[in-house]
């Protein structure tokens, strides 16, 4: 949550984002451009 946050993620929002494309990840890349770094919050 602070990674979030420090991302200007709304935590709850990023949070709702990666539970919804989690089951959909196939390799270590789609999962790695779940992590906070890697999105923006205009895509949240």
């Amino acid at each position: 949550m602070e990674t979030a946050k420090a991302n200007d993620l709304e935590p709850y929002a990023y949070l709702r984002r990666v539970f919804a494309q989690l089951p959909l990840c196939e390799t270590v890349e789609d999962i790695e451009k779940l992590l906070p770094e890697n999105m923006k919050s205009a895509v949240i």
